[in-house]
């Protein structure tokens, strides 16, 4: 039977090859495979694809204004991972860049607008989106950044419904929206 084995400073566990990490609830810390692990990313009309080699690290959600304006959602979520690690299978081509001039950059998908990874300034260090990555392993959000920053509209109300998938129908959703 095949085990990876995850451990951080703070816990270890052990996931049989019959169980997805998905699965198991792990405490907080770094997560790091600690076998060759490997899994890849993908835009949304799936042309950008990129592979990840070795430790994926935790995430971070940063929610100041700029990530917000380019996620459209409450704060972006992503992590770095090591150029060594970090490999091209398609799509480079389909990569177009914004810069501002603070030096905030974001690399997106021009077939279909998904922010893809990039490098990080003068860095070995690539960013990337964990949106785009088809399993996430055991990584979770370590670090909220410009969390004062947030928008006042990320908080739940006291009612808000979860639902574990899909709404049963657009109607239905547009009712859920309307209530106090």
């Amino acid at each position: 039977m095949n085990e990876l084995v995850i451990q951080s400073w703070l816990w270890s566990i052990t996931v049989n090859s019959g169980e997805t990490a998905a699965n198991q609830r792990v405490g907080v810390g770094l997560a790091l495979c600690t076998q060759e692990c490997s899994m890849k990313g993908e835009c949304l009309c799936g042309e950008v694809v990129f592979e990840i080699e070795g430790e994926l690290p935790n995430l971070y959600q940063c929610h100041c204004s700029l990530c917000r304006k380019a996620t459209g959602s409450n704060a972006n979520a992503a992590t770095f991972v090591e150029g060594k690690s970090f490999r091209w299978i398609s799509g480079q081509s389909n990569i177009c860049s914004f810069q501002k001039p603070t030096g905030y950059r974001s690399d997106f998908c021009s077939g279909c607008g998904s922010p893809v990874p990039n490098r990080l300034r003068d860095t070995d260090l690539i960013w990337v989106p964990a949106g785009l990555l088809d399993e996430m392993a055991v990584a979770q959000v370590a670090v909220h950044l410009h969390f004062s920053s947030s928008a006042l509209w990320a908080k739940e109300s006291d009612n808000c419904i979860r639902l574990a998938g899909g709404p049963d129908s657009l109607e239905s959703l547009n009712q859920a929206l309307q209530r106090k």
